[in-house]
């Protein structure tokens, strides 16, 4: 009696717009935690942070520096732990290699949440530690290249498939567009739901985002089958059509160009030899 392995495809539910939305919410209000109550610094777009500690090294305030400058560390840290995390359990069976990012995650802010403010320092660092943890384990929803810590790049991809929405009318294209400005929504509402509630909840305002981080870790023990599921396979043909899309769109991007261009290049040949006849 032969035993038959089955090797379906599947897909991870860590890439669905559910959990991402849930890891978004959790980042807004990670950031809007550390900026309002920690120090004002931001434990998730590290931009701001090497700004302010260049001015702060600038004027010569040295301990401003390090309180700026360890938030930077530790997110260097925070990206590497998380790519360990995934070459050492990327292969085990019973849970995904991303649950456990969010199990040390959920663990950590749990603790920043019974840190008193003069243990900011040591707070921020384990905060933007576990968001690089997030950011560099959780990079696409819907098969699309998104951050739940950050908005900048989701921003400029929102806007690119809007003017590509222009050109091809494609729906797919449209519904990307979508996507991303939801999860831009969702980080601003998950920023203001930390505001809101820090009056009342304090330094412990963190553990609203170890909840939400909870529930993209239940998330994730679905697992949809292509096979059973045959509007899975219909999400997958779209996806590879609309890879064709934008290999259509640069084609006739090029296209235009190059006829932009020898149009152009005519125009002022002909301008040449008219001025040399008039010279003549």
């Amino acid at each position: 009696m032969s035993t038959k392995i089955s090797h379906r495809p599947h897909r991870q539910m860590s890439e669905s717009f559910l959990t991402a939305g849930f890891l978004s919410l959790s980042g807004g209000l990670q950031d809007a935690y550390t900026y309002m109550s920690r120090g004002k610094v931001f434990a998730n777009a590290q931009t701001g942070n090497i700004v302010l500690l260049s001015q702060s090294i600038g004027s010569g305030d040295w301990p401003l520096a390090i309180h700026y400058l360890v938030p930077l560390l530790s997110f260097a840290l925070g990206v590497a732990a998380a790519e360990l995390i995934r070459q050492t359990f990327q292969n085990i069976r019973k849970v995904h290699w991303r649950q456990l990012v969010l199990i040390i995650e959920i663990f950590l802010l749990f603790f920043v949440g019974f840190m008193p403010d003069r243990w900011n320092l040591m707070a921020n660092a384990m905060v933007s530690f576990s968001c690089a943890m997030q950011v560099q384990a959780f990079r696409k929803v819907n098969g699309y290249g998104f951050a739940s810590t950050m908005c900048i790049g989701n921003m400029r991809s929102a806007m690119e498939s809007v003017c590509a929405y222009r050109i091809t009318k494609s729906r797919k294209t449209l519904e990307k567009a979508v996507c991303y400005f939801g999860i831009i929504l969702l980080f601003a509402l998950g920023a203001g739901l930390g505001g809101y509630v820090l009056p009342a909840f304090g330094m412990r305002t963190i553990w609203f985002s170890c909840l939400l981080l909870l529930v993209s870790f239940s998330l994730m023990f679905i697992r949809e089958e292509i096979d059973e599921h045959p509007e899975l396979q219909q999400e997958a043909k779209a996806i590879a059509e609309e890879k064709n899309t934008d290999k259509e769109i640069l084609k006739q991007e090029e296209k235009a160009f190059r006829k932009d261009l020898e149009k152009d290049i005519k125009k002022d040949i002909k301008e040449e030899i008219e001025d040399r006849i008039l010279k003549k």
